[in-house]
């Protein structure tokens, strides 16, 4: 089991940036394929970014292609999300997550398939 605790979050204006990070421990992180989900109020969560386990394929939801980018450290066992020109509508809970399974297999269905959950924090863009 992998233990995902993520940090970064806060209020910024919209055109603002942040980074998120996600430190992981316990299993081998370099097993893990990594991701980033987001959940707004009243709404379900829903995927944002994921990236493979040597960090050599990216996957992005449309609504943040060209503004997110998703990287990760192997060596510090650590995700990263950094987010650019940010918009009210990026208001939401970020999770960080993680999964066994190759990242291309997981982009099937990847709300099913992460299976290792952080805690989230809270990003909230100003208008």
């Amino acid at each position: 089991q992998v233990r995902l605790v993520e940090s970064g979050g806060g209020l910024v204006q919209a055109g603002g940036s942040l980074r998120l990070s996600c430190a992981a421990s316990g299993r081998t992180f370099s097993s893990y394929a990594m991701g980033w989900f987001r959940q707004a109020p009243g709404k379900e969560r829903e995927f944002v970014a994921a990236i493979s386990r040597s960090g050599g394929s990216t996957y992005y939801a449309d609504s943040v292609k060209g503004r997110f980018t998703i990287s990760r450290d192997n060596a510090e066992n650590t995700v990263y999300l950094q987010m650019n020109s940010l918009k009210p509508e990026d208001t939401a809970v970020y999770y960080c997550a993680a999964t066994l399974k190759p990242a291309a297999q997981a982009m099937g269905n990847p709300r099913h398939d992460f299976d290792s959950w952080g805690q989230g924090t809270q990003v909230t863009v100003s208008s």
